[in-house]
């Protein structure tokens, strides 16, 4: 197997790929794994029927599932493993949906070991719900959203452009230094993920906007469509010190922008605790299960 760096001319075949079934898993997306690929040293290659994806995080080398047809799979598994025992690395699958361990298991029967990992569940709520924040589980956050429209009566939502994505760009380094960023750590590889997405605006095709306060930016969110009735938040931020900026930006992102979506996956929370209570608070309608995937001992 021969892998190469990922790079915007790929994105009509991993579009390809990405759309011959319905994936849930937000990682499954070109502007995901582009916006990443360097943090997390992202390659890929084509054998036969399948698209192979690569990648390295913390050290720990892996394989995201082979992407393609049912048929065939127990081949390229195969070729997946004898490339691991060639360059030295365990071999192993993250982010696997649960449809796919079902796949494993019928290409390889008791050939793989299997485990959920919360802290990558996806949150997917509904569209309904985010855009209208109606009914008394909601009350907290409508409650945000008026304040906030109360306070800031000026403010501007504005959909996001090619020109504005400098302003944004500016807005990460600011949020960076607000959190102490060090060169290599967590943040800075996404503020360098958020930059690569918004340095190739236009080729990646993902919507965006904007919440300014006096002519400032406040917040900004982008996504995509994921599959057919799913949008996919990428990215939210908002300025500290301004109470219910992610509130607002959530609503009138979603409302100017996702509203024909049934539902919204605004990804995982990497177990951190505070954004594990942020996305709950939400009210999620299902979690996407994610599992890694290992050959049993």
């Amino acid at each position: 197997m021969k892998f190469q760096q990922l790079t915007l001319e790929d994105k009509p075949l991993f579009d390809r790929f990405f759309s011959e079934r319905r994936y849930e898993n937000a990682h499954y997306n070109f502007t995901n794994l582009f916006m990443w690929r360097k943090a997390y040293k992202i390659q890929w290659t084509v054998e036969g029927n399948y698209l192979c994806v690569k990648a390295c995080w913390e050290g720990v080398i892996f394989f995201l599932p082979p992407f393609g047809p049912k048929e065939g799979l127990s081949e390229i598994l195969d070729s997946m493993i004898q490339h691991a025992k060639e360059n030295d690395f365990t071999f192993s699958l993250q982010g696997v949906e649960a449809f796919m361990i079902e796949w494993l298991e019928e290409a390889k029967p008791g050939y793989f070991t299997s485990k959920a990992v919360r802290d990558n569940f996806d949150y997917v709520y509904s569209a309904k719900d985010l855009i209208e924040l109606k009914g008394r589980k909601f009350h907290t956050k409508k409650n945000h959203v008026n304040s906030f429209r109360k306070k800031y009566s000026n403010y501007e939502y504005v959909p996001m452009t090619e020109e504005m994505t400098r302003e944004c760009i500016e807005f990460m380094q600011e949020w960076c230094d607000e959190r102490g960023c060090v060169k290599g750590d967590d943040l800075d590889c996404e503020r360098n993920a958020i930059v690569e997405a918004m340095n190739n605006f236009t080729v990646l095709g993902f919507q965006g906007g904007a919440i300014f306060i006096d002519g400032k930016m406040v917040a900004f969110s982008y996504g995509e469509m994921g599959n057919d009735d799913t949008a996919v938040i990428h990215v939210e931020k908002g300025r500290m010190g301004i109470n219910g900026v992610y509130s607002i930006i959530n609503q009138e992102f979603c409302a100017r922008t996702f509203s024909q979506a049934m539902y919204i996956n605004r990804e995982e929370d990497m177990g951190i605790e505070g954004l594990r209570k942020a996305k709950e608070s939400y009210q999620p309608i299902k979690m996407i299960e994610k599992y890694n995937v290992r050959i049993k001992l």
